[in-house]
């Protein structure tokens, strides 16, 4: 990368990016700070959506996915940038959340999805993140980031190291960890409503939203994605907001949509909770019954699975495990791997692990967080090669070299019948023949979870609720 001459002063560099890279704010028509273009911006989200797909995984529901981009093109039509290449996708993640790329791409959880009773409360949700781009929110916290790094020699913001010698996603994909701030959330739920508005939706229901994440909490379970409280501003703050948007607002939301039935009708099937398909959890141990293999993590590791990875880190936060595909067989992946530029390797051998064609080898490598050293292991298994890398600061190797060695020689053929034959829990749409409470509906149509988690997903308050004859109720079902 090219670096800023020395002779030029920091103030001086900064004040000449910051008058010659403003644009007017298309939401405020007030001139702002942006050293990123429109093409640039969308370029970046393009390739982070790309990367959405590849590292998260979507849901394999055309139709739900129609559904979803159908109605956030329409909303993001009427919206201060509606030439943007507006996308919308439901992403195959359980935790409730909802995330905005810069340049158009917007995802929703199917966690969030689940959490929901209504088109408008979803119109509610995408028009949120609509907000963020349309205000250019990204935009705003990427250019004010490279005015703080001007003359530090930093070649991105937003790669990080590690991941560059993991393999793992690229700089892309730390977009959906930008933060950007509580006012920034605060301009994008009134720019939400806004939309929902424009849309006919009942808005009414985005307190309804608010609600519901306010109860799940922090009990949604793993996910790769930044947890919706970190930056948002309190639920009850922003139901107060809503509220008092309401009570200003001159018109009548009596003739507004909500939708129900047509938004609960698309959910119907839809997976619930973690899919084991796609591998899963029991503590510390990882089980793939589509790929019938199992691996250890260390005890007490938090854990992490990707469609393209599965990861953990130690609960310090200076050690990482890592497992992902790699290609060619088992020796090709680890001469490739080893052969890096600027790679150390050491006592690189071939073996067995658990009677399966392995190469493993320690390395050590530079990166701008210091030297790296680890642990590499190249394992054949089933016509696929898995590549597992255990890595650490230089200085603390051999402190967590036994505990590597342990992870990467768990890794065995899963044979117990009950990890194979898993099958997820499923969304079941019931509507009721008569008035009753909760409880008697759990009764008459049991679920798979508890009845406390059924009545959050209903937005009922507990067992007792009356629900009216007539009304759809979701079930949790197991496909087994």
């Amino acid at each position: 990368m090219r670096r800023i001459p020395t002779f030029l002063s920091m103030p001086l560099i900064a004040g000449l990016a910051f008058h010659s890279a403003c644009a007017v704010n298309p939401v405020t028509g007030e001139r702002q700070l942006s050293l990123v273009s429109e093409a640039q911006e969308i370029q970046m989200g393009q390739e982070a959506a790309q990367q959405v797909g590849q590292s998260i995984g979507l849901v394999n529901d055309q139709a739900l996915q129609q559904y979803v981009h159908r109605l956030g093109t329409s909303m993001a039509a009427q919206s201060e940038r509606p030439n943007l290449p507006w996308s919308f996708g439901v992403v195959d993640d359980p935790t409730p959340n909802a995330f905005a790329l810069p340049g158009g791409p917007i995802f929703v959880t199917r966690g969030l999805l689940g959490l929901m009773r209504s088109e408008a409360e979803l119109a509610g949700v995408l028009g949120h993140e609509i907000g963020h781009i349309t205000a250019k929110h990204s935009v705003t916290l990427m250019s004010r980031a490279q005015i703080a790094q001007i003359g530090l020699g930093v070649g991105s913001i937003l790669v990080p190291e590690i991941a560059q010698l993991g393999q793992v996603a690229g700089a892309g994909l730390q977009l959906l960890f930008l933060s950007y701030g509580r006012d920034a959330e605060r301009q994008a739920d009134d720019l939400g409503f806004r939309y929902a508005l424009q849309q006919n939706y009942d808005v009414r229901d985005m307190v309804n939203v608010f609600a519901q994440l306010q109860r799940a909490g922090e009990a949604a379970g793993q996910s790769p994605l930044p947890t919706w409280l970190a930056s948002h501003p309190y639920p009850e703050e922003r139901i107060q907001r809503i509220q008092q948007a309401l009570a200003e607002l001159d018109r009548d939301l009596g003739s507004t949509n909500t939708n129900v039935n047509a938004y609960m009708n698309r959910i119907e099937n839809l997976v619930y909770g973690v899919n084991p398909r796609a591998g899963f959890f029991e503590g510390p141990l990882f089980l793939h019954p589509d790929l019938r293999f199992r691996l250890q993590f260390p005890q007490g590791w938090n854990t992490q699975n990707l469609a393209q990875s599965v990861s953990g880190i130690s609960p310090d936060q200076d050690a990482i495990m890592q497992l992902t595909l790699a290609q060619g067989s088992e020796v090709q992946a680890a001469n490739q791997f080893f052969q890096q530029q600027g790679m150390e390797s050491s006592q690189v051998s071939r073996t067995t692990i658990n009677g399966f064609p392995a190469v493993s080898g320690y390395f050590q490598a530079q990166t701008q967080e210091g030297t790296l050293a680890g642990v590499a292991a190249f394992i054949s298994f089933d016509n696929r090669t898995y590549q597992i890398l255990a890595y650490t600061p230089a200085q603390l190797l051999q402190r967590y070299d036994g505990v590597f060695r342990a992870a990467i020689g768990s890794f065995a053929r899963l044979t117990d019948p009950r990890a194979l034959n898993a099958q997820p829990d499923r969304i079941s749409i019931v509507r009721t023949t008569r008035a009753m409470t909760l409880a008697e509906f759990n009764r008459q149509y049991p679920s798979t979870i508890e009845i406390a988690e059924l009545a959050l997903i209903n937005q009922l308050a507990d067992a007792s609720s009356r629900i009216p004859a007539n009304t759809p109720m979701k079930r949790i079902v197991s496909s087994q």
